[in-house]
């Protein structure tokens, strides 16, 4: 089994219970709002969450007015749960978009992408050539003065997730990663305390590309 299948068995394994026993479920992604209200966007851009799971942060931007938005797992199961979630509560048909951030093959051929958010993904990619593929679908698909926001397990963070191994940052080594046509707009360490109680030191960063 290639390594692609096997950590979508992972995690499809993961999300098959309900959201607020997940980890890493977050009620009001408060955080993640303030800064991607700094980046003032028209509310038709096209908004990209990679490694969405079945995150609430949707609904956010839904509920703020956004209208454009794309998501992105390696679990066909999370985002089928999302989907209907959505749909739903909000009457809107989520584009969900079953792709391996290290090996794309439907999201590297997106339209230009006005805003990247992950808040999940970037930290498991352990080897050098993953960051690279990871980085380099940024470089690709982001539009000239679009943004990226990247939430990561922070170097004091925890170690493992979901039982896999983590590679943790500070907002330097993703600057290095991005690249000099990208801007540090705001960064900051924020611990999330996840459902069982359990501190998550975090950092936060917005990008801008030039």
């Amino acid at each position: 089994m290639n390594n692609s299948r096997h950590l979508k068995k992972h995690w499809n394994k993961a999300y098959n219970k309900d959201d607020n026993q997940l980890g890493w479920f977050e009620e009001n992604p408060t955080q993640t709002m303030q800064l991607i209200e700094e980046c003032k966007l028209e509310t038709n851009v096209r908004i990209l969450n990679v490694g969405v799971g079945t995150t609430t942060l949707i609904d956010s931007l839904l509920d703020t007015g956004y209208t454009n938005l794309l998501a992105n797992d390696l679990s066909d199961l999370a985002l089928e749960k999302l989907k209907e979630r959505i749909k739903k509560s909000h009457n809107y048909n989520l584009n969900c978009i079953t792709d391996d951030l290290t090996d794309p093959k439907e999201l590297q051929n997106l339209e230009p992408i006005d805003l990247w958010i992950d808040r999940a993904v970037l930290h498991f990619f352990l080897k050098e050539e993953e960051q690279t593929a990871y980085f380099n679908l940024i470089k690709k698909i982001v539009a000239k003065n679009g943004y990226v926001f990247i939430a990561v397990f922070a170097l004091d963070g925890a170690e493992k997730c979901c039982g896999l191994d983590l590679k943790r940052y500070n907002s330097d080594m993703i600057q290095n990663s991005l690249g000099s046509d990208f801007q540090l707009i705001n960064s900051f360490n924020y611990t999330f305390i996840n459902p069982f109680g359990g501190e998550r030191p975090y950092v936060y960063t917005l990008f801008k590309r030039q």
